[in-house]
């Protein structure tokens, strides 16, 4: 115990050490503040659409009453992907993607991939959310605080009779570390902790199983440390290596691997899909009606009561083009959804053996803010489109007024998030890392 209070006043008395302390503090809640701004738009959102339907509705129906078939070609009707305040931490995807989707009964795949219009610049650079700064800032500090720990006493002549005097250069150097460890345990205790005042997190187990990565994540750091210090090194040589290290794990290896999953599963289908999609409705208004009123009933038999309407515009005419977008591009969306599927897959097989990128696909994962979710979110789309569909087809064809159906049935409804992570998983290449580098590292150190 009295080492330990020891190496904390040795610690602590440094003024490198309360700026580097102060500083991540500082970046962690500048950190939660864009996380917090960034809830707010989309609960502004939310609140919003949930006020903006109903007049919506009422403007579009004292308008067009007499024609559904025009008026639903107007209306829109809210899904909204349930706010997960976690996506504070760990904003991910869903600064590209919007939380609220807005959709006609029209072609869906033309509206699928609308999203709110957002500064480029601010993309590419990224946001500086708490697990930005978990991720990426947090290695530069432990690299700060442990870079020295034996080194400085080598360089001091202090080491000879460290070596001597202490029962254990293990213990000895272990304590040292264990020391910085605590502190940075405690800074990351605070910054959750002003997360959840300022973001009104639940203390939930989602809450506490991020916490909990954090901190396995910096103990990898710290044993990433324990294995080149225990090399023996000069200050300056440890530094550089461990810095080096830092590069190739959190810049390197990611942008690396991100060029290797993209050109392993390239995406042309993106703009096949489009075009089928634009194509299977456009060129319809050139072809016979009666054949795509035919194709139309293949979709859906239970509609073919209502005949073959084909002298004039008809409504049913029009929504069958409509339909024949969706249909005519089924199967390049069906590729573009397993090319990306698949790159998903990839990343995260890849990440088992990285843990800054596989601790960032999991808080993603947590905060409901991944790709994987946000694809199953558009499928649900797809499902609660198909839904509105198939209540009013039959109505535009059957040419009712809008004041026979009661609109305020329709009320914005809500995807709920999934993460479905097992615990064991999500921290195991983590740990197996640690578990690692100290089995290398005690031998070489007992040797020092």
């Amino acid at each position: 115990m009295i080492l330990y209070k020891l190496f904390l006043k040795q610690c602590i008395r440094s003024k490198e050490v309360w700026i580097s302390l102060l500083l991540i503090t500082l970046l962690g809640i500048v950190g939660i503040i864009i996380g917090s701004k960034h809830l707010k738009r989309q609960q502004n959102a939310i609140t919003e659409v949930n006020t903006y339907q109903e007049q919506h509705f009422d403007r579009q129906i004292s308008l067009h009453n007499e024609d559904l078939g025009l008026l639903l070609y107007y209306v829109k009707f809210a899904y909204i992907n349930t706010l997960n305040p976690l996506a504070g931490l760990s904003i991910g995807q869903a600064d590209v993607n919007p939380t609220v989707k807005r959709i006609t009964i029209k072609t869906f795949e033309a509206q699928k991939y609308d999203t709110d219009l957002v500064n480029p610049m601010n993309l590419q650079s990224g946001n500086l959310d708490l697990s930005f700064v978990i991720i990426y800032l947090f290695p530069l500090l432990v690299i700060v605080l442990t870079f020295n720990v034996v080194s400085e006493e080598t360089e001091a002549g202090t080491w000879r009779l460290v070596a001597i005097q202490a029962r254990s250069k293990l213990r000895f150097i272990i304590s040292k570390l264990l020391i910085r460890l605590v502190l940075l345990y405690i800074i990351l205790i605070i910054l959750f902790f002003i997360a959840k005042l300022v973001l009104n997190l639940s203390l939930d187990s989602n809450f506490f199983w991020m916490l909990g990565l954090s901190m396995f994540y910096t103990l990898f750091w710290f044993t990433l440390t324990f294995f080149i210090i225990s090399f023996k090194k000069s200050s300056g040589f440890n530094a550089l290596l461990l810095l080096s290290v830092w590069l190739v794990l959190i810049v390197l290896l990611p942008a690396g691997i991100n060029a290797y999953v993209s050109s392993k599963y390239p995406v042309p289908e993106a703009l096949s899909t489009a075009i089928a999609q634009r194509d299977g409705y456009h060129v319809k208004w050139d072809t016979d009606k009666l054949a795509t009123i035919e194709k139309f009933y293949k979709h859906y038999p239970q509609f073919k009561k209502y005949g073959y309407p084909t002298d004039g515009f008809n409504w049913l005419w029009y929504y069958a083009m409509q339909q024949m977008g969706d249909d005519d591009s089924k199967k390049q969306q069906e590729a573009l959804n397993d090319k990306i599927k698949l790159r998903e897959q990839t990343s995260r097989q890849i990440a088992t053996v990285i843990p800054n990128m596989h601790l960032q696909l999991v808080f993603n994962q947590l905060a409901g803010t991944s790709m994987n979710q946000q694809m199953e979110y558009l499928e649900a789309t797809d499902a609660f489109h198909e839904k509105l569909r198939l209540f009013f087809y039959p109505k535009i064809f059957e040419g009712q007024h809008a004041d026979t159906i009661d609109w305020n049935q329709f009320k914005p409804e809500y995807y709920e998030t999934e993460h479905n992570l097992k615990p064991i998983w999500s921290i195991m290449p983590i740990v197996m890392a640690s578990i690692g580098m100290l089995l290398i590292s005690i031998p070489m150190i007992r040797r020092l």
